[in-house]
């Protein structure tokens, strides 16, 4: 009977475990719901279905996320900072550059390369980080930045700040110029994966991407 219990309770110490400690929940709602987002995009992240992946009763969520809304703030708080993120990696990867106009205009070609590239690559992290009001109704407060702690539309008012210190872009030019810069790649973006331009070679989007930094540049 004794070795027969001990087997039991070995066992169960054993069994991973199906809920999560309080201090963990929190996390676990978190990464369910980024996860949702990934493959579905923001209409894919329910608090429910985020309860049942973390392995928890739907009850037991509200006191980490009082709504769907709730949750959703916090998942897109972490898309905005893997977008930024990835538009960081291609800041790092530039080749070092002397000459300050050449380092500045490659500054914001990254910046916008790496806002493409993920939106391709994470498509549905991507729809979530760009989620309408209607989705959202404001703003998350906490993790919107990279790395560097700056969202992708900082990173880009960095780099456009850039061509002015380097003298690249007239002062006068450079009050707007995010929006105008933003609206161009985004709407690229946009295209590639939910428009006309959808199924479209990888290689070909690259080259289409480049030539749209370049008129951008010109542009601005």
């Amino acid at each position: 009977m004794k070795d027969r219990m001990t087997i039991r309770a070995t066992a169960t110490a054993a069994r991973p475990r199906s809920t999560y400690r309080h201090g963990d929940l929190r996390r676990a709602l978190l990464d369910a719901g980024i996860e949702l987002a990934r493959t579905g995009g923001p209409e894919a992240v329910v608090l429910r279905e985020a309860t049942r992946r973390a392995g928890v009763v739907p009850n037991a969520a509200y006191r980490h996320f009082e709504s769907r809304q709730a949750l959703l703030q916090a998942v897109r708080a972490a898309a905005l900072a893997a977008v930024a993120r990835a538009m960081e990696a291609e800041l790092a990867a530039l080749a070092p550059l002397a000459e300050p106009v050449a380092f500045a205009r490659a500054s914001v070609r990254a910046v916008g390369t790496g806002y493409l590239r993920f939106a391709q690559s994470e498509t549905g992290l991507f729809r979530m980080a760009f989620a309408t009001p209607v989705d959202v109704e404001q703003e998350p407060d906490q993790a919107k930045g990279g790395d560097s702690g700056l969202d992708p539309f900082q990173l880009l008012g960095a780099a456009l700040d850039r061509l002015v210190d380097a003298g690249a872009m007239p002062p006068e030019r450079r009050p707007g110029a995010e929006f105008l810069a933003w609206s161009a790649v985004h709407g690229l973006a946009l295209l590639v994966i939910d428009g006309p331009l959808r199924g479209l070679p990888r290689e070909q989007v690259d080259a289409l991407g480049q030539r749209l930094l370049d008129m951008v540049e010109k542009g601005l």
